[in-house]
């Protein structure tokens, strides 16, 4: 999404930051805390390293360990955040209020933190990102270690901002929540973008359908048994679970039964479905996403 007309919400160039341990150099960016060690960058039309008191009037960030005091009541986090975007005291109880009622926080708005459930905490945490209504919003793992219903309001809200005309810029392990809430994504490995574009275009990438199944015994022989079949583009074995990339799963499947039987191999599970924006880290990678958050 843009901000404006013609502005880029981010637009970089050769943007890195070096991070250097005893074992490695690690490159990252983007909302001014540090400054990069290359390249340019604008955010929200305004350039990183010249104007970053500007770029950070006009963007919000959400960390991933959040930002209240455990000891203040949330309201006053948000008036007092508001407060130091520069508004009135009137001005930030006015935003404090909205932002109480939109994120469904009344029945604890004047508690401390420390009482607030992981949702509650959650939604403050982005009520703290939006006190001075920012035109991009950086949020960093927004639902993780949330229960299913936190999480739901949480998506909920961000595609209201979205709606609202807010750039979100998401970072997450969760690939379904990349594929519900992003219009683009980019896919990161040790550093680097391995695939980038829209959610179905990143799926179309991933040609036919995902059959996935285990046997009795070790999987590795049914691979072997299967991987030679015409109908079978790719095949290979995750976590004790075969899996076959087909043009049409239901004129595979058949054939697949007929192959495992003739081959006295015992089938115990099957499944069919489309690809998933996990299936297009998998072939970018080679390895699942859940090996990489390990």
């Amino acid at each position: 999404m843009a901000v404006g007309a013609e502005t880029a919400a981010i637009e970089t160039h050769g943007l890195r930051r070096v991070f250097k341990t005893r074992k490695q150099v690690v490159e990252a960016m983007l909302a001014t805390l540090l400054p990069p060690s290359g390249g340019t960058a604008t955010v929200a039309g305004r350039n990183l390293l010249t104007q970053p008191d500007r770029v950070r009037e006009l963007i919000g960030y959400v960390s991933q360990a959040g930002g209240s005091d455990y000891e203040v009541v949330g309201r006053f986090e948000l008036v007092f955040q508001g407060r130091l975007y520069g508004m009135s005291l009137a001005a930030a109880q006015k935003r404090a209020a909205e932002l109480i009622e939109m994120l469904e926080l009344e029945v604890c708005a004047d508690r401390p933190v420390k009482t607030y459930s992981g949702g509650q905490k959650r939604r403050l945490d982005i009520g703290l990102g939006l006190v001075h209504n920012p035109q991009l919003l950086f949020l960093d793992e927004p639902t993780t270690g949330l229960d299913p219903q936190s999480r739901a309001r949480v998506w909920d809200e961000v595609r209201r901002m979205h709606d609202r005309g807010t750039t979100v810029f998401l970072t997450t392990h969760y690939l379904d929540e990349a594929d519900a809430l992003c219009d683009r994504i980019a896919i990161i490995d040790y550093g680097k973008i391995v695939a980038e574009g829209t959610p179905e275009e990143l799926k179309r990438a991933v040609a036919g359908d995902v059959v996935t199944l285990s046997v009795a015994g070790s999987p590795q022989a049914a691979l072997e048994v299967l991987q030679a079949q015409p109908y079978v583009r790719e095949a290979s074995v995750e976590e004790g679970m075969v899996r076959l990339y087909v043009d049409r799963g239901e004129v595979a499947m058949p054939a697949i039964l007929r192959q495992l039987d003739a081959s006295g191999l015992q089938l115990l599970t099957i499944g069919l479905h489309r690809p998933s924006l996990d299936d297009v880290f998998l072939r970018k990678t080679g390895r699942s996403l859940r090996e990489v958050a390990a």
